[in-house]
């Protein structure tokens, strides 16, 4: 888990004054890793540091800290305190964030990570030249220090998030429609979404999603990432099949294409028609999602995520391997 800079600078521009709440540390048990994160403002809140008697004190100390622009760290130990099952402890810090303060905190961010005072005497910049924080600056220029929070010494340093995944998802209707918004809060993920008219995008604001209107969507596959993951399922079998034939040439992560065993098998052999290799063919996944599931765009969606958040586990897994 990261910094979320973007989705913390859209929800200040939503609702002003803004208080994070981040896990930096773990022991034993808990029901979030260490950088899960929530933002919680006057009337609302997003995200989730794991629910329960944990995250219903940690709003309620974030709402009195909005009032009051203070930021915090506070250790829970999750059985005795709490009364939650996990038996674990949890370290939380809570910073205020508006504006003003973004422009100002964010300017730390060095090579790749956002680095600042937070606590209760973080008003009082803590001294830059301490031992662990130079330790720390010199991890992060050999890029030895381990991803994820560091707290130490009243300074608090986070990666900066940067998607990782691209989905190219091709089709707005309702299967589409209910895929994005399943998707879109995901943070490693970015989605570019496509179909030949306007009017067929739902109004979704998410930072996470770009919308592009193609009269001829196969024409555009050849701008997509080598990389990128692709799910097609538009309102015309021509199209489909057309899609295809473009994501074939243009090479993918993984591509899924939304229909029946009938349909597959009869693109399959138009696919082998027009000279793409058995091989090749078979990297496309046809029905999408799981069929057991059922035919409703919302489990269609729930089916096809889970493939794509698998399929990108092990793409990952795949490129650790080759790298150790």
């Amino acid at each position: 888990m990261s910094f979320d800079a973007q989705s913390l600078k859209m929800t200040v521009a939503r609702h002003g004054r803004v208080a994070r709440v981040v896990v930096t540390e773990v022991s034993g048990s808990a029901p979030r890793e260490a950088g899960a994160s929530m933002l919680v403002w006057k009337g609302g809140q997003s995200g989730t540091i794991g629910g329960g008697a944990l995250e219903l004190e940690a709003t309620t100390a974030a709402r009195n800290a909005l009032s009051q622009g203070n930021s915090f760290v506070m250790r829970h130990p999750l059985g005795p305190a709490l009364g939650q099952c996990c038996g674990g402890a949890v370290t939380l810090a809570t910073e205020v964030w508006d504006a003003a303060s973004l422009e100002s905190r964010l300017d730390t961010a060095r090579d790749g990570w956002v680095i600042r005072p937070v606590g209760s005497d973080s008003g009082t910049r803590p001294q830059a030249g301490t031992m662990p924080l130079r330790r720390l600056l010199r991890a992060l220029r050999n890029g030895s220090v381990l991803p994820g929070p560091w707290l130490q010494d009243g300074w608090l340093a986070e990666p900066l998030s940067e998607p990782r995944h691209r989905l190219w998802l091709h089709g707005a209707g309702h299967v589409g429609r209910a895929i994005a918004a399943t998707l879109a809060p995901l943070p490693e993920w970015t989605i570019t979404w496509i179909d030949t008219h306007a009017t067929r995008f739902p109004d979704m604001s998410h930072d996470t999603v770009d919308v592009l209107v193609a009269e001829e969507p196969a024409r555009v596959v050849a701008h997509a990432p080598p990389d990128a993951h692709h799910l097609i399922l538009t309102y015309s079998h021509a199209l489909d099949l057309a899609l295809c034939r473009a994501v074939l040439k243009r090479g993918f992560a993984s591509a899924g294409l939304i229909g029946s065993a009938t349909k597959w098998r009869r693109f399959r052999n138009r696919l082998l028609q027009l000279g793409h290799s058995e091989s090749e063919i078979a990297r496309i996944t046809c029905p999408i999602g799981d069929p057991a599931l059922g035919k409703h765009p919302q489990a269609i969606a729930i089916g096809a995520t889970a493939m794509l958040l698998r399929t990108a586990s092990a793409v990952r897994e795949t490129a650790v391997d080759r790298t150790a």
